[in-house]
Parts: structure tokens; sequence; C-alpha cells
């Protein structure tokens, strides 16, 4: 699921394996949605593709997996993330 927001911003590729009730995932995604970071959500739960993407990229099988522009990050590292999207 695509999600789009005003003001976003475009400059790095995010995509975020999530299920519906992991609390790291809604820390994460909130996390995006207050530094306007355009973000692609794939809900690992509900669809098996993107299970397998996300093991395939992480190695694990916990969420959120989260790949900024090909660099994976496992779990919510909120300064790992601010890093990778340049954000001060």
């Amino acid at each position: 699921m695509e999600l789009n927001y005003k003001n976003l911003n475009p400059m790095h590729n995010v995509t975020i394996y999530s299920t519906p009730t992991c609390h790291f995932c809604h820390m994460a995604k909130d996390f995006f949605k207050t530094n306007n970071i355009a973000y692609t959500d794939k809900n690992a739960a509900a669809d098996p593709a993107a299970r397998k993407e996300a093991i395939t990229k992480s190695g694990q099988m916990g969420v959120p997996v989260i790949d900024v522009d090909g660099k994976i990050v496992v779990g919510f590292n909120e300064p790992k993330l601010k890093e990778l999207l340049d954000i001060k």
C-alpha cells in the first residue's frame, strides 16, 4: 500500500514490511510521518510474497524490516534511520 502525504521527502526509496499488531512497526510509521518521509508499507502478515521478501532481505522473521535505498534495518532503530534518511 503506497501512502501519500503532502510535502513528503521523495529523496529516498523506503519500504517497511510490517504487521498490523506490531508496536515497533507503528513507531516506525509514526517516525516517517513526523519527518515527512514517503514510504511503501507491505503487510507481512497478510501478504505471503511480502513476508518472503522481508525474510530474504533481513535473514530474520521479525518485523519491522525497513529497506532504505537498499540498506536494511531490522526493528525500529531511530538513530540508524535518521542516518540513512539524512535527518538531523
